[in-house]
């Protein structure tokens, strides 16, 4: 595929020289401490994002999940500075992105793209497909209107539209069209990291798989890094090496996909999977049915966040909060308790 010129933010460091490629295995985009606050309508400030320690490895699809209201959007977008953090840093390859601002800012968002929920109003309904899909490559790759039609045109038909799509406009287009058309938008300026924010959700079971299998062939061809963000299991399931879990705002559990399908290591995680039908009597876990409702963010409980809903809570889940430990290689769960337990070690993003 056409590659835009390298006027890009591939380049934006704090003094403007090359950002250089993550070896395969490292992080590429790393949060800490990341805080995100809000105001109530009591006017006080509510905690979208408590203090998250995430980190993101070169070349792999991240799943975050959790109940709706917990967070994940709100990470995504504060990942890609759409959302201003209250404190805390964003390390992309190096470069402290908190930090940019200006052109410097604009250019590494070049690097840093998005697919959106909603393909019916994320798209500009006044404006042609060429266009819409052409503005990152204008905007942020210095890329000239000559140079991006043919880029234009090769994305256009690797998402399966065509180039004759680029004259029309959204409102031609399926849902399905539609999200095919966010998602070359999100790659037309060549990310290194993209965030998908719940992009099949709005769509009938029979597309979301065509736009799950695009979405991973552009991983794999691209050699893009992805925060996949959903609240439906199964289908991150089909596409994340790793999964990380949600809750009030926290990261409570990291673990490789199979690890985590295999056994939760939190007890919330638990609860997540044993809700999701299985096809095959074998396959069922028992159900765990959690209690109460989730606590409000404004006013969260004092100790572990999900004490107030969890069977296995004790004294000192009321009192103290947990912190995101490594209990076996590859997994950290911030819980007393934890369902997989093995040595009590810092997570590394702790360990800073």
């Amino acid at each position: 595929m056409t590659s835009p010129p390298a006027t890009s933010a591939t380049s934006a460091t704090e003094a403007d020289g090359p950002v250089p490629a993550a070896p395969p295995g490292t992080p590429l985009i790393r949060a800490e401490k990341l805080r995100v606050e809000f105001r109530g309508r009591s006017g006080g400030k509510v905690r979208a994002l408590r203090d998250v320690d995430l980190e993101i490895l070169e070349g792999e699809t991240l799943g975050l999940v959790g109940e709706s209201g917990c967070g994940k959007s709100t990470l995504g977008r504060a990942l890609l500075r759409v959302i201003e953090p209250a404190s805390g840093t964003i390390d992309f390859l190096g470069l402290n992105i908190t930090r940019l601002r200006g052109t410097r800012l604009r250019r590494t968002r070049a690097d840093l793209q998005m697919v959106f929920q909603d393909p019916f109003g994320s798209l500009n309904p006044r404006r042609r497909i060429a266009d819409i899909v052409a503005e990152p490559l204008l905007r942020a790759r210095g890329v000239s209107k000559a140079e991006a039609g043919p880029i234009v045109a090769e994305l256009l038909e690797r998402v399966g539209l065509g180039a004759e799509a680029g004259p029309r406009r959204p409102h031609e287009f399926s849902g399905g069209q539609r999200q095919r058309i966010g998602i070359a938008r999100a790659l037309a300026s060549s990310p290194k990291f993209v965030v998908a924010d719940e992009a099949v959700s709005a769509l009938d079971v029979s597309i979301q798989a065509q736009v799950l299998n695009l979405l991973s062939d552009m991983v794999r061809e691209r050699g893009l890094t992805m925060l996949f963000i959903s609240h439906d299991l199964g289908v991150v399931r089909h596409i994340a090496d790793r999964v990380a879990v949600m809750y009030l705002g926290q990261i409570i559990e990291v673990a490789s996909r199979d690890d985590f399908f295999s056994g939760p290591a939190h007890p919330y995680s638990e609860a997540l999977l044993s809700s999701v039908p299985s096809l095959r009597p074998s396959g069922r876990r028992e159900r765990r049915v959690l209690e109460g409702e989730l606590p409000d963010p404004a006013n969260p409980p004092a100790g572990c966040l999900f004490q107030t809903r969890c069977p296995f809570a004790e004294a000192q889940c009321r009192t103290r909060m947990p912190e995101l430990r490594t209990v076996a290689p590859g997994r950290t769960v911030r819980c007393h308790l934890p369902l997989v337990t093995g040595p009590a070690q810092p997570s590394p993003v702790e360990k800073g």
